[in-house]
């Protein structure tokens, strides 16, 4: 059987295709919204001086690191309904079911960091705002976290660039993102090359424009570093001068 051309020109321009890419990105989106909260709070337990704080967070990273993806979306799917009666109605359906494991999930590794990159902000610099008169809410909303930011954009650009490709685990509870799409059109059709081709390009186009997307904020957010390099070459500029 070789490879059709028509076939997969009409997948790759197909509403099912555009649908299923826009579901894989929206639970992507939305997944890293909720984990980079729940990644927050955990981060800021995980340098707390509180011995219960950093217990409770610790253990959380570790659980959730510790577990594979595809289990938890099982446990969720399937054992959630037995455990919890509510969650039998029609409105828990597999988008949110996955949205609630890829961000328990998620959030485990955007507290490693978060952690480090608020770690990374120098320590004079909270204790110069707090001498200022700055509370320590406004410490962290105008000091910390402006500056751990650009620490921290990378690696949450690589984490969400792979939560785009994780939302593929969910075809196991019956969500039809990108990749169910895909095994769909496989299976009635058994056109295997041309239907996940198209899958493919999908992902490799989403992947290249987040990447893009991830370049333009990394500049964005470099001023910190172009103001450091200023203020440390002027006085070598003053003493050539002299």
């Amino acid at each position: 059987m070789q490879f059709d051309p028509a076939i997969f020109w009409e997948q790759l321009f197909s509403l099912e295709y555009v649908q299923g890419a826009g579901i894989a990105l929206g639970l992507a989106a939305l997944s890293q919204i909720v984990a980079i909260l729940i990644g927050f709070a955990l981060a800021v337990g995980r340098i707390s001086r509180n011995k219960t704080a950093r217990g409770i967070s610790g253990s959380y990273v570790w659980f959730f690191r510790a577990i594979p993806t595809l289990l938890v979306l099982l446990i969720v799917w399937n054992a959630g309904p037995q455990l919890i009666p509510a969650l039998t109605e029609s409105w828990y359906t597999p988008f949110l079911a996955a949205l609630i494991a890829l961000s328990v999930v998620e959030g485990a590794y955007m507290a490693e960091i978060l952690r480090s990159a608020l770690l990374s902000v120098d320590e004079g610099q909270p204790l110069a705002a707090r001498a200022l008169g700055m509370t320590p809410a406004q410490v962290m909303l105008k000091v910390i976290i402006p500056q751990a930011t650009r620490i921290a954009i990378p690696p949450t650009g690589n984490e969400f660039i792979g939560l785009v490709k994780y939302t593929s685990l969910a075809s196991v509870i019956s969500l039809r993102e990108l990749l169910t799409t895909a095994q769909v059109g496989v299976s009635v059709t058994f056109r295997y090359a041309e239907y996940y081709a198209a899958a493919i390009i999908y992902y490799l186009v989403i992947v290249s424009i987040l990447m893009i997307l991830q370049s333009y904020f990394e500049r964005k957010f470099r001023w910190t570093t172009k103001a450091a390099k200023v203020i440390r070459t002027r006085p070598e500029k003053e003493e050539v001068i002299l």
